[in-house]
């Protein structure tokens, strides 16, 4: 299929002027009308925004070390957190808090993460935009049970028999474990932003809206050779969005309250989107900001929502955000922005430099595909210090080797839609544990195809990928560098290069749409 055929697949399902429209003037509109997801309205009054600080989450220190490697515990379990002021919900949660602590890291060496599971429900914990060993992935069926499960349970687990919610998902290579289970992580890849969440068959929309997120950073000496903001100043910033019931719990449109089976109700198939935004776990927080450099590591981790991120008001001159980074490290050189579009999982390393405002100013992280209270993310307070600020962003940022097209030695189609009878599938199937769609060979580089009805952010498991064509023309604004994930929107058309490198085993694609992804719109691909 060549590419001008191919983009029409996307089309195909909106009617023949729908690609067109959407590469015009209805880009806006789409979003605002049609990008996924129903607002589910909390039940009890919001607080005010800009009145609680900015947590940055812990960082986790290692039980122990060797030549090799850094190892690190995380105890899975329910706690009760003050995320609205005068309210506990109770959260699931990584060690206790939301976000979970922050895993630090360095390339070239491995960690080896040991979770122990004290949930009431069984987990998988998968790092996302880790290159690592399919055992350690976070295959959904790959099944942590809590600590004190039974064998029969175990067993009944391992070839998905007898669990609720859990009919048509039968894998006997299922790897389950109960209580305990140590994942590896190789550190073969460059400084990254990464983070990691509950991946669990049906269920990681409700397990990761319940607190089931934390990120890991991975370092090198490439980026600390670069004068970059660092310390204090370099900041984790997960972004998502939350309803609360009237008790103070996190409200979910499951299908079933008690999470026996998987899925939303009818309403909430498109996804769901909460009426709060929380960065690192607080409403709508404030931060106090020197009249320096920061860097900004942003984070989408809602279940649906997307958001496009602006400073206001914009220092003079524009340019607010400088983009040295993406989903796999640092870019090739760095790119300017007045905005950031920034779908679920997506990451962005971006420097602000607040110097640019005078002492006393409030700059508001805005969310301009938001409205109403969902319009506001969090405020900067700049304060009148100005220390001594050293933190640049060179012109050259990293050497960042490009794919090469004419050395694809196979070029593959992936179709994301919504199926009469499926529901949301991957070429016209539901996932199905074990049956992979592709089997690319290790060593090699391949030319993926994402065509899409509706919006879906597309993921692929193990190794980054390059985007290099979208709608016919060049890369968008935003597909700059290493990426896992890829923001497809309605009646969209993407041209990736993935090299499969270090391991084989099964592996996953699918859409990062938590609902969407639950609803079986993912696929298994093998490398052999």
């Amino acid at each position: 299929m060549n590419r001008r055929r191919f983009l029409c697949v996307g089309a195909s399902v909106l009617g023949a002027g729908a690609l067109v429209s959407v590469a015009g003037p209805s880009v806006a509109r789409l979003l605002a009308e049609g990008r996924p997801g129903q607002l589910l309205s909390s039940e009890l009054d919001l607080p005010e925004a800009f009145r609680a600080a900015l947590p940055v989450p812990t960082v986790l220190q290692p039980v122990r070390t060797d030549a090799t490697a850094d190892h690190y515990e995380i105890t899975q379990q329910v706690a009760r957190l003050e995320i609205l002021p005068g309210v506990r919900t109770e959260a699931w949660t990584y060690g206790g808090g939301f976000p979970g602590p922050t895993v630090v890291t360095r390339s070239g060496r491995t960690a080896v993460v040991k979770h122990r599971n004290e949930l009431p429900v069984p987990s998988v914990t998968h790092l996302h935009g880790g290159h690592t060993p399919a055992d350690s992935d976070g295959y959904p069926v790959d099944l942590l049970l809590p600590v004190g499960s039974s064998p029969d349970a175990a067993q009944q687990a391992g070839g998905m028999a007898g669990m609720s919610g859990m009919s048509g998902t039968d894998h006997a290579a299922a790897r389950t474990a109960v209580g305990e289970r140590s994942y590896t992580y190789p550190g073969k890849q460059r400084a990254a932003t990464l983070w990691y969440h509950d991946h669990r068959m049906g269920f990681t929309g409700p397990g990761v809206w319940r607190g089931l997120a934390g990120f890991h950073l991975v370092h090198d000496d490439e980026e600390d050779a670069l004068p970059l903001p660092r310390g204090e100043r370099d900041l984790p910033l997960m972004i998502t969005d939350r309803s609360f019931a009237a008790d103070g719990s996190f409200r979910y449109p499951a299908v079933d309250p008690q999470l026996a089976e998987p899925g939303v109700t009818d309403a909430y198939a498109n996804g769901v989107l909460g009426d709060v935004i929380l960065v690192n776990g607080a409403p709508w927080p404030r931060l106090d900001v020197d009249r320096a450099r920061y860097r900004l590591r942003l984070l989408n981790a809602s279940n649906a929502r997307l958001y496009r991120l602006e400073l206001d008001p914009q220092p003079a001159g524009g340019d607010a955000l400088v983009q040295i980074g993406s989903d796999g490290g640092l870019l090739a050189a760095p790119i300017r922005h007045d905005g950031i579009e920034i779908a679920p999982a997506e990451r962005f390393d971006v420097v602000v430099d607040f110097s640019r405002y005078q002492p006393g100013t409030q700059v508001r992280l805005v969310n301009r595909f938001g409205s109403g209270r969902t319009a506001e993310v969090m405020r900067f307070d700049v304060t009148a210090k100005q220390p001594a600020d050293d933190a640049t962003v060179p012109d050259r940022l990293a050497a960042v080797e490009a794919l090469d097209a004419s050395a694809a030695v196979a070029t593959r189609d992936f179709t994301f839609r919504r199926s009469r009878g499926d529901g949301w599938t991957i070429n016209g199937r539901p996932y199905k544990p074990g049956e992979s769609i592709a089997t690319p060979a290790l060593g090699t580089v391949e030319l993926w195809r994402f065509s899409t009805d509706l919006h879906h952010p597309v993921h692929v498991h193990l190794d980054h990928f390059q985007v290099i064509g979208r709608n016919g023309a060049d890369p968008g604004p935003y597909d700059a560098g290493w990426k896992d994930t890829v923001d497809l929107r309605p009646a969209e058309a993407v041209e990736v290069l993935v090299r499969f490198t270090d391991y084989a085993g099964a592996y996953m694609l699918h859409c990062h749409n938590l609902e969407h992804e639950d609803m079986a719109m993912m696929a298994d691909f093998t490398v052999r």
